[in-house]
């Protein structure tokens, strides 16, 4: 461990060299070397970059290069693309086991025991999280894995995947509403964590641990308020003090304060024992972070100790029950062996998306139909009066538009909106049609009358119609 020792500046650029390394047998494979040295060379470079990121895992294959066993090889597109894929052939080996069974059924004239090929949901806007904890809970774990399909009732639109973005926006806003009391909600970093105090019943935590997956199983970017230690949990990853910090500020900022404290005096300074308060219902409670917790003072030696239980209490402790049923709903649905290739920070990326906003990119991306081109002087209004939006009207119109505030892993122009043109008059409101990111945009005469209608329509968004 050599390089141990060298500064870090030095070191990155050693990384960077046999990074660089790497690619170049990649690209030049079939002119630099002949097959048998081919493979002991890249593998080689593979083993030593691993070394220098200090994620030693075995191989799968020892006689051949397996670029997966080396996960840091590929940024968080590159992974989640091979999850899409990996989730793909799960849908059509679901399907092809649903078609095979729906033949047999036919044979034996049985037609009522048929299975769809699909994981059709039929669920009420009135009452959205019982009807979504009934038909999930009628479905097998095979069932999970099949592309899903939502209807709701009393509504005409074909899920071609709009129905379904919004089925999975106003379910977990739902769920995870404070109210209820299984989360509570950090106002200083807008985040939520799992209440450790709850009285609901396990179901209902697998339930959304089940949605998550589906989400991300069905390809769809659902806006998550949880810290990085949830990401971090799910790939058996310890949390930190750091994770604390991201979820409740003031509460790192003061633990760090005590591990910064130079002088002798921790004890009288502090006044604190390995006890961590908490709040249930209005009702302030001392809980021990060890046995007896409440008859051991926090001091210089044992400080470090003291932080340590504070985090792993926050974020293991006090919610293990709960965690535990969402963590088993969620793997139920997209746990496995390419998870397991995903940073943190990436797995949150691919699951919530980021709002790493580009409107000019979204724009640029941007089709048209009808009399529309991006030179028809409507489109040029239309544009104009969207960049003077304000940030929040803008991600306004993207749930508007898409079903979702939030920009997928690829960027926003993935998202590949289409602008179409309308026989209809100035009097009518622009029209989004979810399932194809499309938006009906009559011609009108002004800027003003333009930016009148468009906020009108972001404003009184909600809900689906082929109309």
């Amino acid at each position: 461990n050599w390089w141990s020792q060298v500064c870090p500046t030095y070191f990155l650029r050693l990384v960077d060299l046999y990074k660089g390394a790497v690619v170049y047998l990649l690209n030049g494979k079939k002119t630099l070397l002949i097959p048998v040295l081919y493979s002991s060379y890249i593998t080689a470079a593979l083993r030593l970059l691993e070394k220098l990121h200090k994620k030693v895992r075995p191989s799968i294959m020892q006689d051949a290069v397996t670029l997966c066993s080396y996960p840091f090889i590929f940024d968080a597109q590159a992974k989640t693309k091979m999850l899409q894929t990996d989730a793909e052939l799960q849908m059509q080996v679901a399907i092809s086991g649903a078609n095979l069974q729906n033949v047999f059924m036919l044979l034996t004239l049985e037609p009522l025991l048929a299975r769809s090929p699909f994981l059709v949901l039929h669920v009420r806007r009135s009452n959205l999280v019982g009807d979504a904890l009934r038909e999930l809970s009628i479905h097998s774990d095979v069932d999970l894995k099949k592309p899903l399909k939502v209807i709701f009732d009393g509504e005409e639109a074909v899920d071609a995947g709009g129905v379904t973005k919004e089925f999975f926006l106003l379910l977990l806003k739902e769920l995870l509403n404070p109210i209820y009391g299984m989360f509570t909600y950090y106002s200083e970093s807008n985040l939520l964590w799992f209440s450790d105090t709850c009285f609901v019943e396990h179901n209902w935590f697998h339930l959304i641990g089940i949605i998550c997956g589906l989400a991300i199983y069905n390809f769809t970017v659902v806006d998550l308020h949880f810290p990085l230690a949830l990401y971090k949990k799910l790939l058996n990853a310890k949390p930190c003090l750091e994770d604390l910090k991201e979820l409740s500020p003031m509460e790192g900022r003061s633990l760090q304060q005590l591990l910064d404290y130079s002088g002798e005096d921790v004890e009288e300074t502090f006044c604190l024992c390995f006890t961590i308060c908490r709040e249930s219902y209005g009702v302030a409670e001392q809980k021990n972070l060890v046995p007896d917790g409440d008859k051991i003072p926090v001091q210089r030696d044992n400080r470090e100790e003291f932080v340590d239980a504070y985090v792993n209490y926050v974020f293991n402790l006090s919610i293990h029950e709960w965690y535990s049923a969402f963590a088993s709903g969620f793997l139920k649905v997209c746990g496995g062996k390419v998870l397991e290739l995903f940073q943190p920070t990436e797995l949150r990326a691919m699951i919530v998306g980021n709002s790493n906003y580009n409107w000019k990119e979204l724009e640029e991306s941007a089709a048209y139909k009808g009399e529309f081109s991006a030179t028809h002087p409507t489109v040029k209004m239309f544009w104009e009066t969207f960049h003077e939006f304000p940030l929040e009207k803008k991600k306004k119109f993207l749930l508007f538009l898409t079903g979702s505030d939030r920009i997928p892993i690829y960027g926003m122009s993935s998202l590949r909106i289409v602008i179409q043109s309308t026989a209809s008059g100035e009097e009518y409101l622009p029209v989004a049609h979810t399932c194809y990111n499309l938006l009906d945009l009559p011609m009108y005469s002004s800027k003003e009358i333009l930016n009148t209608r468009l906020t009108q329509a972001i404003d009184h968004y909600e809900g689906f119609s082929l109309a």
